[in-house]
């Protein structure tokens, strides 16, 4: 048998789904594709060149070798269909060479997609009626374009490795590319570093150095952006490996929304840059929206000599730099699709931004400096709309964890409640932890704190689900040790297999008895007036959802005025140390705490803490003698700003009910300022509360913005006292009260304030310190 009708034992075989991996050290086919990829590199001065083979089946060409120099190998498309408008796919199908000036034919200019700097040849490979796929090579686009001599030198090499494709497969070789191409480096091909450039990568004479140097930052941008879970982090990752290597004055990433771009972060002496940018239309003709819409905009600030510029380095606008003849760059934030060489379930908006660069003088922008960047863009797009889906994401659930919280506490006359939630640290997580305060038609209250295990939105959702019908067994009259056996017995129905506990607390506001039941909670604590600390004791029993047939048991406490129940999560506190009764023993016996510090000291100093958090502070004020409660609220709804002066009349009218009309002008004005902001900057509804303790107003204003009210000092500049229009109220708060404080809730947040009433005596009143 003759050797040569047999297959190379050398040369690997096809697997079963028909790859074949190309590149086997000493295979055949890989010797010939790397002697023809440097000989095509080599005599037409390219800086890449690639071997196409069709791939099994025949429907598409995928890259079996690419030899050159860094960047350009890694710029090449990895497969491509036959129908598309590659220069290699069309020389294959037409027979004939094919060239393209943008080797990203797919970019379409109103989408953004970005193009490299480089010009494509390509030539078939073909031989006797049978095709094998195109010999392709890669210039720079400021090397002139291939006339016929290079289309004659190209062809030539095309026809001597279709020769020795033919001879491989008549002796039986599989010609077929592996599942990703074999790269060898090409030396001599990397182009010559531009003697003008201020900020030369690598070492002069070193082949491959330029490009390599360029890489490992691309390299290092990449590990940096991985690792990013914040914009900040992002601009970091920029500002270290794109604006710092280049030399740089300032870096800003804007993205786009609402048909204008947004700035998300910037570096450098960047003043000027954002004011360009933050809230430019998208439609304009600024650089930014015009890389935006079409692609890469590099402008060297000067006039670059013949030979080192590109149709890119011109017509970007004269208000590109930030100074007179500085340079800029703007690269849309979109990755390149003819990389993507596999299809993905679904794909995204193409461009999701902007990122800008500007420098202090004109320079140049080499092909390969070019090439990078576009690479780095992608990099920093894919990071921004990972970054903008995961915090989509959180405020997802974030909203959902809301909206199933109380928007208010109930009112109650005897009892003074508030409550604090803290979401869990992981972005994305949904906690299962909630509070609620309801009045019965009779004196009780029912205090109720509960914690679903997990941290999925199957555990918010079983936490509304519980919530309501604590509620509405709550109303019905139970009480909470039939309202836990009630609950837990719905729960086992809910086809879920969570669990959770629950701590009830039903207080006599008439008598001050506390009735305590647990569902495998921590018990709640009761800080006495003189500072004593005591837990609540009462059986524990199971958690709701599992099934036993003992009755849930409760046991009574009676409370004397001036205790505050505590109810709290295990996100707050720590089984072995018990610290929640520690910092509680913290506190001391002082009088001068009020609830709403309180809560905020037992809610800080909690490190670590890897689950989210529920606190439910009443303060039980006692009987007070069958005299009426002096408490009154007012509703007033999102976006009506004339209901600013019925708060006003509101606040007079019931200060003058009380006979506290001393009180009645200084907090009717602080009631206009609140009720203005949380109008003006939260957008929402507002709710408004009035209370007499002790001998001291309260005045509360909720809404549903988390953010705290800053006060904004005076400003002598135009643009400063522009901002301190927002926040000078406050100061009018801080002068007239006595006491003022912003208290965080499930779902938004609560301004308070306290003003001691004019010859009461306010030894008994419960005086805040600092809030």
């Amino acid at each position: 048998m003759d050797d040569r009708s047999t297959p190379d034992a050398a040369d690997p075989q096809p697997d079963d789904r028909g790859h074949v991996p190309a590149g086997v050290p000493g295979g055949e086919l890989t010797t010939a594709l790397c002697r023809a990829v440097r000989e095509a590199a080599d005599r037409l001065h390219a800086v890449a060149a690639a071997v196409y083979l069709l791939a099994p089946g025949g429907g598409e060409l995928r890259a079996a070798m690419i030899g050159g120099s860094p960047p350009s190998v890694f710029t090449l498309p990895g497969r491509m269909p036959l129908d598309s408008p590659y220069a290699s796919a069309r020389a294959l199908v037409s027979g004939c060479p094919a060239l393209l000036a943008d080797p990203d034919p797919l970019a379409d200019p109103q989408t953004g997609a970005l193009a490299y700097p480089y010009t494509v040849a390509s030539v078939p490979l073909d031989r006797d009626g049978h095709r094998f796929g195109s010999l392709t090579v890669l210039r720079t686009e400021d090397r002139a374009g291939y006339d016929d001599a290079d289309c004659r030198r190209l062809a030539q090499a095309g026809e001597r490795l279709s020769a020795v494709l033919s001879g491989l497969r008549e002796r039986g070789v599989a010609v077929a590319p592996g599942a990703l191409p074999v790269l060898v480096p090409v030396f001599g091909t990397e182009p010559e570093s531009e003697p003008g450039d201020p900020c030369p990568r690598g070492v002069p004479g070193a082949p491959g150095s330029t490009g390599m140097t360029l890489l490992y930052a691309l390299q290092r941008l990449t590990e940096m952006l991985n690792r990013a879970t914040t914009v900040e982090d992002v601009v970091g990752a920029a500002e270290f490996c794109v604006m710092a290597p280049l030399g740089a004055r300032a870096l800003a990433l804007a993205s786009a929304g609402g048909g204008r771009l947004w700035v998300l972060g910037h570096s450098g002496y960047s003043t000027a840059l954002v004011g360009r940018l933050h809230g430019a239309a998208l439609h304009g003709d600024t650089p930014a929206a015009r890389a935006l819409r079409e692609r890469a905009l590099f402008d060297s600030g000067a006039v670059v000599p013949a030979g080192k510029g590109s149709d890119t380095d011109t017509d970007t606008g004269s208000d590109a730099g930030d100074g007179p003849g500085g340079a800029a760059t703007y690269l849309p934030l979109a990755g390149s699709r003819h990389v993507a060489d596999l299809p993905m379930a679904a794909e995204a908006e193409p461009v999701v931004g902007v990122c800008c660069l500007s420098f202090d003088g004109p320079r140049a922008f080499p092909p390969e400096e070019r090439a990078v960047l576009t690479m780095m863009a992608g990099r920093l797009g894919s990071a921004v709309q990972r970054i903008q889906l995961s915090t989509g994401r959180q405020a997802l659930v974030e909203g959902m964890q809301k909206r199933l919280l109380p928007v208010s506490l109930a009112d109650t006359p005897r009892l003074t409640t508030t409550a604090r939630y803290r979401p869990a640290p992981t972005a994305g997580e949904a906690g299962g932890d909630w509070y609620d305060v309801i009045t019965m038609p009779d004196d009780r209250v029912v205090l109720v704190l509960g914690d679903v295990e997990g941290h999925t939105l199957e555990s918010a959702a079983v936490m509304g689900q519980l919530r309501t019908a604590v509620a509405a067994y709550a109303t019905e009259g139970h009480g909470p040790a039939a309202l836990l056996e009630r609950t837990g017995w719905l729960l086992s129905q809910l086809g879920t297999e969570l669990l959770a506990t629950c701590c009830v607390v039903a207080v006599d506001t008439g008598t001050g008895a506390a009735e305590v039941a647990l569902a495998g909670h921590p018990a709640p604590l009761a800080r006495l007036s003189d500072g004593t600390v005591r837990r609540l004791w009462s059986p524990s029993n199971v958690p709701l959802g599992v099934h036993v047939r003992e009755p849930y048991e409760a046991r009574e406490h009676p409370l004397p005025p001036g205790t505050v129940l505590v109810l709290y999560s295990d996100g707050l506190y720590d089984r072995d140390r018990d610290d929640v009764r520690a910092r509680l023993d913290a506190v001391g016996p002082s009088t001068d705490t009020g609830l709403e510090h309180l809560a905020d000291r037992l809610l800080q100093d909690t490190p670590g803490r890897c689950d989210d958090a529920a606190l439910l502070l009443a303060r039980y004020e006692g009987a007070d003698g069958g005299g009426a409660p002096r408490v009154a609220r007012l509703h007033v709804h999102r976006r009506d700003l004339r209901a600013v002066r019925e708060a006003r009349a509101f606040v007079r009218e019931r200060l003058c009910a009380w006979g506290l009309v001393d009180l009645s002008d200084d907090l009717a004005l602080i009631t206009s300022e609140l009720v203005t902001n949380a109008l003006i900057h939260a957008g929402s509804d507002v709710d408004l509360r009035l209370r007499v303790t002790g001998g001291r107003v309260r005045l509360e204003v909720r809404d549903s913005d988390t953010d705290p009210p800053v006060p904004t000092a005076y400003s002598l500049s135009e643009e400063g006292s522009a901002r301190a229009e927002h926040g000078r109220g406050l100061y009018l708060v801080d002068a007239l009260a006595c006491t003022w404080n912003t208290s965080p809730s499930g779902r938004g947040k609560t301004v308070w304030l306290e003003m001691e009433i004019p010859g009461a005596d306010v030894g008994t009143a419960a005086r805040p310190a600092g809030g």
